[in-house]
């Protein structure tokens, strides 16, 4: 579901249960679930999440600006960027003969994207075969927020960003957004699912929520 509040969107999704009371939780990375009663109407949710509109959306910004992230970085060949979790010199990921900081970073964030398809690319089709599903379509793209993203019509996003983490965390992305193509919500069978190919995926979102503020340009 999504309202608007004060020209914004929020998206969040909606888990039934046996409860009385409907809760508001935010992940560390921004995913949003609101928690009601079996026999709560689709009004009586979206009343309920604009009410709580204002501090939805301040936690939202909280969690953005932990991943834009303050550092400034050096376009030269001893600045330091980070690349599958590790960092390397500038010169080491790109050539560096331009010397003018716009030209470099556009070079740069192109090795990012390259990049980013070919891990992707490479390494969803190991999860797609033990999930037993394929998007219609894969794509990177830029964010400042979210690290990947799913549609209903099986169209999945990922950040370019992504260049930046481990390995591992990077595999995590990926079988989060292809579980939501068996469960479109992080209902408790979606994370049963993630769990079952990523046991400790609590870690990857832990370390994308402290770490993302790093992985900028």
């Amino acid at each position: 579901m999504k309202i608007e509040y004060e020209n914004n969107i929020i998206e969040f999704d909606v888990q039934y249960g046996k409860r009385k009371k409907l809760s508001i939780q935010l992940s560390s990375t921004g995913f949003i679930t609101v928690k009601v009663p079996r026999e709560a109407t689709e009004e009586m949710i979206k009343s309920a999440v604009r009410q709580k509109a204002s501090w939805i959306l301040e936690k939202l910004q909280k969690i953005k600006q932990a991943q834009e992230g303050p550092k400034q970085r050096q376009y030269h060949d001893q600045g330091k960027f980070l690349y599958l979790g590790k960092e390397y010199f500038l010169h080491e990921l790109i050539e560096t003969s331009e010397t003018e900081e716009e030209k470099l970073k556009l070079v740069l964030k192109k090795f990012y994207f390259s990049s980013c398809k070919k891990i992707i690319g490479e390494r969803i089709k190991i999860y797609q075969k033990q999930l037993g599903v394929k998007p219609k379509v894969v794509d990177v793209i830029e964010s400042k927020v979210k690290w990947g993203s799913c549609s209903s019509d099986k169209k999945i996003c990922f950040n370019y960003r992504l260049a930046m983490a481990p390995i591992e965390v990077i595999d995590y992305v990926i079988v989060h957004e292809l579980c939501h193509l068996l469960h479109m919500n992080h209902d408790r069978s979606f994370w049963r699912r993630v769990g079952s190919i990523v046991p400790d995926y609590k870690k990857k979102e832990e370390y994308l929520a402290r770490h993302g503020q790093n992985m900028t340009l």
